[in-house]
């Protein structure tokens, strides 16, 4: 029997993304979407003839069995407690939430209704499973590098991805917790035990850094989040992090790398995230032991096939009952390690601001 599911938020991800791919999954049946604007709901039920609603209020457990929420960052919590409150179980792209306050709310929401699911859609990606399988040959884990690099990637500024009142900050929340959820998944959850961490805005505002393959909603005139973050980091396990998400820079193509270091060795993919079609030519696997490095085999895939094995998956583990509270569960260290982030950036502005002598 296929699952019944409800579109939340008719923008690019909803409309483009998740709608395509639930209609071809022969796991679901779309039988409903959600969107507050008039002209996009009038639009979408001329295009598909699925009923459309203007708010979340209108659906009930009776008729919708998952939610797929794609709206604006701010809304994540605010929409997916309300549907879990209802009954209605509910899948949440990242970030899952955006203070640990929001996380609390979630928690208490899911333990009265729905369950919550979420996902970064990394993890299904043939090349980073293939990493992750090398990785007990390189030994106990010392060091990891975690890279996100756009060559020009800034989505179009002014929209609600730029506004920290809306998307809760910037490339961090967009890039980096991709970053985040991949090296849980790689080397198991833990917290931060330390932060440190800085940003910069030197391309958000700037017009030709920006992706002409995103097609962003316009917005306010100016952004006022940052376009880079970088960061070193310390889990509870010892394990060092360095860590940079970038939305533009002065490479020549977006690029992404995970590098991990072992007492035995390292391992290193390197590759490009996402869909930007400009990207490395293809994924590259290595290991290197004692000044020897070896390129291993990994999967030649489409882009964009780790969100139709999102999908295969989700169904199950939206019938497995010990999936309810994993997905705040996983959240929680990593917008604690955002939190811990912003704060660590902001105290390294405060003193950069203040001159040694007058």
């Amino acid at each position: 029997m296929s699952v019944r599911v409800a579109v939340v938020g008719l923008g690019w991800a909803g409309r483009e993304l998740w709608l395509p791919l639930l209609r071809e999954h022969a796991d679901f049946d779309v039988v409903a979407a959600v969107d507050a604007d008039p002209a996009s709901r009038q639009e979408f039920t001329k295009a598909t003839g699925i009923t459309t609603h203007a708010s979340v209020a209108a659906l009930t457990a009776r008729d919708v069995d998952l939610a797929v929420v794609a709206v604006p960052n701010y809304l994540h919590t605010e929409v997916a407690g309300a549907l879990l409150a209802t009954g209605i179980s509910v899948f949440l792209e990242k970030p899952v939430c955006l203070t640990s306050t929001e996380a609390d709310v979630l928690a208490a929401a899911e333990r009265g209704g729905g369950m919550l699911l979420a996902g970064s859609a990394i993890r299904y990606r043939g090349d980073v499973e293939a990493l992750r399988r090398v990785i007990p040959d390189v030994g106990d884990i010392r060091h990891v590098v975690l890279g996100w690099i756009r060559a020009r990637g800034v989505p179009r500024a002014g929209g609600w991805f730029t506004q920290r009142d809306k998307a809760g900050g910037g490339v961090l929340f967009d890039l980096g917790w991709h970053l985040l959820d991949t090296l849980a998944f790689l080397l198991g959850p833990a917290r931060f035990t330390q932060v440190a961490g800085v940003t910069s805005a030197d391309f958000v505002n700037v017009d030709t850094w920006r992706a002409a393959w995103r097609q962003d909603q316009p917005g306010a005139e100016s952004a006022d989040v940052e376009d880079t973050a970088r960061g070193f980091l310390v889990r509870d396990d010892g394990i060092s992090v360095s860590m940079r998400a970038s939305w533009a820079s002065h490479g020549a193509r977006d690029w992404s790398v995970l590098h991990v270091e072992g007492c035995d060795g390292t391992a290193e993919l390197r590759c490009t995230f996402g869909f930007s079609p400009n990207r490395e030519p293809e994924s590259v696997l290595t290991v290197t032991q004692e000044g020897t490095t070896t390129r291993l085999p990994v999967p030649a895939e489409p882009i964009g096939v780790e969100y139709v094995r999102q999908l295969d998956a989700l169904a199950a583990m939206l019938a497995d009952p010990g999936n309810r509270g994993k997905a705040v569960a996983e959240a929680r260290p990593i917008v604690r390690l955002i939190e811990d982030f912003y704060a660590s950036a902001g105290l390294a502005r405060t003193r950069r601001a203040v001159p040694a002598y007058q």
